[in-house]
């Protein structure tokens, strides 16, 4: 069995084609599915999948790449994220982080809204899902200062190097890959996936984004977590199987709350 550990099924691309992804899934081995929250305003719909089926799970966090407007939509305190994550279909706080590739000028209220959710996801005792993109200094040394080593998580969509794996590996995370890992050139991703150790590895599509080969610039949905499984698995020397049983025991490690 397959986990999927990061997709985004409430967005437009799925509606109405739930039962078929969930074929698609079934088809495929991958038995279970973490929707991750990118807004508050969206996290109804994130919640609502998880509560409708049993191996959908939900997280509650609005992504760095939501900037507040002038009417302060989007801004939040740790307790409109500890509120959400009472509910028991919320396994993790996020995804959250920082990214200084879409976003340009002053930034600091990204590093502020990055600290609520790390000292919400300790309040909660719950997980982080971490998003970082061109921001990785700024992005381990917020988790060094703000204790995020105390619940966890994972450094999602992983794309840096070997040296932010190896910090983020010591601050209690584990590395997830999507599809890119399945990219012909994704050469240095390709290297730091083999050299994560398997038991810190997570797999994911992210879906709608980064469909893997030979899907690339389709529509991704969580049956096509088995192509990257199968690219770790060629990365590591290690059958299939071997990988799919890690990476799942992985998750429910990882998301303690997604056992009940």
């Amino acid at each position: 069995m397959l986990v999927d550990s990061h997709c985004h099924l409430d967005f437009p691309e799925f509606e109405g084609r739930m039962e078929h992804i969930r074929g698609e899934m079934a088809a495929q081995g991958v038995g279970h599915a973490l929707c991750v929250s990118v807004s508050l305003s969206g996290w109804e719909r994130v919640h609502q999948l998880a509560r409708k089926y049993d191996n959908f799970y939900a997280s509650v966090g609005v992504h760095p790449d939501h900037e507040p407007d002038s009417t302060g939509a989007e801004s939040l305190t740790v307790s409109d994220l500890v509120l959400r994550a009472q509910n028991p279909e919320v396994v993790a706080i996020g995804e959250t982080g920082l990214d200084y590739y879409r976003q340009r000028g002053d930034l600091e209220w990204q590093r502020q809204r990055f600290r609520t959710h790390i000292r919400a996801a300790r309040e909660a005792g719950l997980p982080l899902i971490i998003h970082t993109r061109e921001a990785a200094r700024d992005t381990v040394a917020i988790m060094r200062e703000e204790g995020a080593d105390r619940v966890g998580g994972v450094m999602h969509c992983f794309t840096e190097t070997a040296e932010v794996a190896a910090a983020a590996l010591e601050l209690n995370f584990y590395a997830s890959f999507s599809g890119i890992v399945t990219f012909k050139n994704a050469i240095e991703i390709k290297d730091v996936a083999r050299r994560v150790p398997l038991d810190r590895l997570l797999v994911e599509t992210d879906a709608p984004y980064l469909a893997p080969v030979p899907f690339r610039g389709e529509t991704n949905h969580p049956a096509l977590v088995r192509y990257v499984a199968e690219e770790i698995a060629r990365l590591h020397g290690i059958g299939f199987e071997a990988v799919a049983d890690a990476t799942t025991r992985n998750f429910f490690t990882l998301f303690e709350r997604a056992r009940n």
